[in-house]
């Protein structure tokens, strides 16, 4: 594939690969791995900030590195090939994005700069208890008193609450007309009083996600993004970029280099796993699907980095890119036979069995959740289906 590559692209490729080599050190990876999660990753966000790639998908004028859709390219691919976590998303690839392109300029001048530092963590309120997959059914309110709104309600599957200094909120702030109407965005210090998080231990036996109660919440009217009762194409602005992400191309790329490895292996004098015709089957079917799909998501960069944003295409990749993701997922437990029933221990992972497959089943059972979170693959389906085949 180096072929494709300029001289200039090949050069940038050995400029991030020094960097990774440099940065990217064992004690930081212990770290991510320990009990301070937060402060290990926003160490790492700032040693990207201050070599300047924290936001490539952002304005130059913004912060952004003004790389090319190639560069963008490599960074992410080695940045998977490594197995170093992408920047959490919920300030740099949502509400970063939306602030710069509806907020005002107080809003930009403020909270920019600290999302690029890393300086305010970040965590979005769409989802809601009972609503499902329909986001415009939300129920939480946000009523005026003079220079201020305030909230009632809760948002639901909100991940890292626990860690967050600010929430992105979606509130209902008029029942007249259509229910996409009469909905604001507003953006909330998570020290206000009247906030209660409830943690929500997943089945992969972690703590990301949470429940978040707003109980007479004031909020300064100030904090409204775009228009007040207009908040639902600032929503949607911001889960184009979402889908955009979760498509993640660059991590089921490594799940089938990490497959291939086990597959390799001949364990317990057994023939080796890619030597079967079946499963070079499976493994070829999904390359071919990554391949394509990693190829719309480059046309998709080409088309920000000319200045658009995600549009109908995004939820292409969301769809797509869930299903290869949890199609890896399944494959790498099939490898993992029965090392997959490892149980978490503070123990050498070794000790108990085979670390790929306690992360595979790690990565299997969070992984669930993919085809449903950022907007339901049936709803994206329905997206499609309006907005780009023209259907009714």
């Amino acid at each position: 594939m180096d072929t494709a590559f300029s001289a200039e692209d090949l050069a940038f490729r050995d400029e991030v690969r020094a960097f990774f080599d440099e940065q990217f050190t064992d004690e930081l990876v212990g770290r991510l791995r320990g009990k301070n999660f937060k402060e290990a990753i926003v160490d790492w966000q700032r040693r990207l900030y201050d070599r300047g790639w924290i936001a490539p998908n952002w304005p130059v004028e913004f912060g952004g590195t003004g790389w090319t859709p190639t560069q963008k390219y490599i960074f992410e691919t080695e940045r998977s090939e490594r197995g170093i976590p992408g920047t959490v998303p919920f300030g740099l690839n949502m509400v970063g994005p939306v602030i710069y392109q509806f907020g005002t300029q107080e809003q930009k001048d403020h909270f920019l700069p600290r999302i690029l530092k890393s300086e305010d963590w970040w965590c979005q309120g769409y989802s809601e208890p009972g609503a499902g997959s329909d986001l415009a059914s939300l129920k939480t309110k946000a009523v005026r008193d003079g220079d201020d709104f305030i909230i009632n309600g809760a948002k639901i599957w909100t991940t890292y609450a626990q860690y967050a200094d600010w929430i992105f909120v979606l509130v209902r702030t008029s029942s007249e007309g259509k229910k996409q109407e009469g909905i604001t965005f507003i953006l909330v210090d998570m020290k206000s009083e009247g906030i209660k998080v409830n943690p929500i231990i997943s089945i992969d036996n972690e703590h990301s996600l949470n429940e978040v109660e707003f109980s007479n919440v004031r909020v300064p009217a100030s904090n409204v993004v775009g228009e007040v009762d207009k908040g639902w194409t600032v929503a949607k602005a911001l889960l184009a970029h979402e889908r955009t992400s979760i498509a993640d191309v660059a991590q089921s790329k490594r799940n089938l280099r990490l497959i291939k490895e086990a597959a390799r292996q001949e364990i317990n004098g057994g023939k080796a796993l890619i030597d079967d015709p079946g499963f070079q089957a499976r493994m070829a079917d999904i390359e071919i699907e990554l391949m394509a799909l990693e190829f719309t998501e480059l046309r998709t960069l080409a088309a920000m980095q000319a200045g658009g944003f995600p549009g109908p295409e995004s939820s292409l990749l969301k769809i797509k890119g869930t299903e290869l993701q949890q199609a890896t997922q399944e494959l790498r437990m099939e490898v993992a036979a029965y090392y997959q029933g490892v149980l978490p221990t503070d123990l050498d992972p070794e000790v108990l069995g085979h670390s790929f497959g306690a992360e595979a089943r790690r990565n299997f059972m969070y992984g669930r959740a993919s085809t449903i979170y950022g907007g339901s693959n049936e709803v994206q389906k329905n997206i499609i289906a309006k907005f780009v085949l023209g259907l009714e």
